[in-house]
């Protein structure tokens, strides 16, 4: 089976907390471990520094995309096997939807908001049929999913919004989703019989 490519959308904040930090760290030895290239940011700061870290040490492949602008702050991270620099952050998305067979959203501010809605939205419209996980971490997407609970509620969108994503509490959960979508037939095969 050819490898498949994990987008991580995540934070480059140094103010976040540790377990956000760890979360990453977790996150990029999993996809490592399963024989799957970490596609994300591009950025050796924060969240992005601890997840492509990780899945460099644990000796997965790291595919960095990130703009210009974050190059000439210093931002980028020339460690990845690839880095791919693009013209601005709209060119940056497209490139991380393109290269992506799944997404993953570890907690972040309005950027990774921005990303996750946006291929969130994509699968809603069928304009891909690709996973998306919201790595719940301390629960920081529970308020999140609240509020599409309440978008949903006041008819501003579909039921089958809910759809459109998976919520993971952890790591372990987020990959079991993942490994679901790619290879359903092992999964039924390793599930049980009941009945």
């Amino acid at each position: 089976m050819s490898s498949k490519a994990i987008t991580v959308f995540c934070s480059s904040s140094e103010a976040i907390a540790p377990v956000y930090i760890t979360a990453a760290g977790e996150l990029g030895e999993a996809i490592a471990r399963e024989g799957w290239d970490l596609v994300y940011g591009g950025n050796d700061l924060g969240a992005m520094g601890a997840l492509a870290d990780a899945c460099r040490s644990a000796g997965g492949k790291v595919i960095g995309i990130t703009p210009q602008l974050f190059v000439d702050k210093g931002f980028a991270d020339n460690r990845c096997a690839q880095l791919i620099i693009t013209p601005d952050m709209r060119s940056r998305k497209a490139r991380m939807e393109e290269m992506a067979d799944g997404f993953i959203a570890l907690p972040g501010g309005f950027g990774t908001l921005e990303e996750v809605s946006e291929i969130i939205v994509g699968r809603l419209l069928k304009c891909h049929a690709k996973p998306v996980i919201l790595l719940n971490v301390a629960g920081f997407y529970t308020p999140l999913v609240d509020f599409f609970e309440k978008m949903i509620e006041g008819g501003f969108a579909k039921a089958k919004a809910r759809q459109g994503y998976v919520v993971a509490n952890d790591v372990a959960g987020a990959m079991d989703a993942l490994r679901q979508h790619f290879r359903p037939d092992i999964q039924a095969a390793a599930s049980p019989s009941r009945g």
